[in-house]
């Protein structure tokens, strides 16, 4: 049996989809010639959206992303963390290096979640809330290799770098896949060397355990 769905509301999603991979905003002639459906549904659509400050729109006449998006996007943090916790924390402890849950927010990977390992001597100091680019660290090179593979599993499954982020700092980060809306990954960061046989299974591991509890 095909459970009831709201066609207006599974609009009103879509129009939001559309603008927020639209840096540039799109018109409503533009959005409703990609949904399939009239200008006038579109503009009722809109203006609805508009009410509620989940879209704005510019005096050039383009649609945007409004502010209350942002302030939902907040509201998620604190879920993200909740459901990687528990698997950072047993990463951290397994390798012995501070692991971290790392989100995509515009350009920039985002760090939310921080677990620094129980027992170490030496460890790198990494706070929720660091930002860097998607292009800089394994966090953020993490998610641009899932997006290279179109969301799909790649060989090995991780990625590496080092001295990017903190000097002498190695890091090993796995996307997360398969869980819809969310751009992220887990990883760790440790001064020297890591055997990366061990580790990178480790983490692709805890990111598969967190993408689940997210699913």
């Amino acid at each position: 049996m095909v459970a009831e769905t709201s066609q207006t509301l599974d609009r009103g999603l879509s129009v939001l989809e559309l603008l927020s991979d639209a840096s540039d905003g799109l018109t409503v002639t533009e959005i409703a010639a990609r949904l399939g459906v009239s200008r006038t549904v579109v503009y009722r659509l809109v203006v609805t959206l508009e009410q509620h400050a989940l879209l704005r729109r510019g005096t050039d006449g383009r649609c945007r992303l409004g502010m209350a998006v942002l302030a939902l996007a907040r509201q998620v943090q604190p879920v993200l963390r909740e459901a990687a916790l528990p698997a950072l924390r047993r990463l951290s402890d397994s390798v012995g290096a501070t692991a971290h849950l790392t989100v995509v927010d515009g350009s920039d990977a985002l760090a939310v979640a921080v677990v620094e390992p129980t027992r170490s001597d030496f460890h790198v100091a990494y706070r929720v809330g660091a930002r860097h680019a998607l292009d800089r660290g394994a966090g953020g090179k993490a998610v641009l290799a899932a997006r290279a593979t179109g969301g799909r599993p790649f060989e090995p499954g991780w990625v590496v770098s080092t001295g990017e982020l903190q000097p002498g700092a190695v890091g090993v980060a796995a996307p997360l896949l398969g869980v819809a809306g969310i751009e992220a990954s887990v990883g760790v960061l440790a001064l020297g060397d890591l055997v990366l046989d061990d580790v990178g299974p480790k983490v692709l591991r805890a990111a598969g355990e967190v993408a689940r509890a997210l699913r």
